[in-house]
């Protein structure tokens, strides 16, 4: 079974290579011509010296409607816990917590510097300002 997988792996890669043939540009084969291509009738893409261009036409269509405001994230809230979401901080506020955020199965907490967990129950590591999301290391710094 070996043999025939090793001999079918070779074949496969001997074929690839005599098909990826490369033919220089200063050489011509008797199958090519030197007579231009000839372009199909029709509509051009690209307007003819001389002519006016007009815009494109399209049927009236019906106003777009304006984005509501943004109320809720793109990221899921925590689990079991109540929180809201704070589109300015770009994480989900937990309401019975102080200062505990939680984005994308990550908890964060300032308590004079920062920290992160998996749980909203720890255990907690340190981290500096860039282990957190954007918005909160804007408002609370380090």
């Amino acid at each position: 079974m070996y043999r025939v997988a090793r001999f079918a792996l070779l074949s496969l890669v001997v074929g690839l290579t005599a098909a990826c043939a490369v033919q220089h540009p200063g050489s011509q084969s008797s199958e090519q011509s030197s007579e231009p291509i000839q372009t199909i009738p029709g509509p051009s893409p690209t307007p003819q010296p001389g002519t006016p261009r007009t815009a494109p036409q399209t049927p009236p269509s019906a106003p777009i409607p304006a984005p509501g405001p943004k109320t809720s994230s793109h990221f899921a809230p925590p689990p079991g816990g109540n929180s809201h979401w704070d589109a300015r901080l770009g994480v989900h506020v937990l309401d019975n917590v102080p200062n505990t955020f939680y984005r994308q199965r990550t908890y964060y907490r300032w308590s004079n510097g920062w920290t992160w967990s998996t749980s909203p129950s720890g255990p907690w590591q340190e981290t500096d300002a860039s282990g957190v999301p954007p918005g909160l290391s804007r408002q609370f710094g380090n």
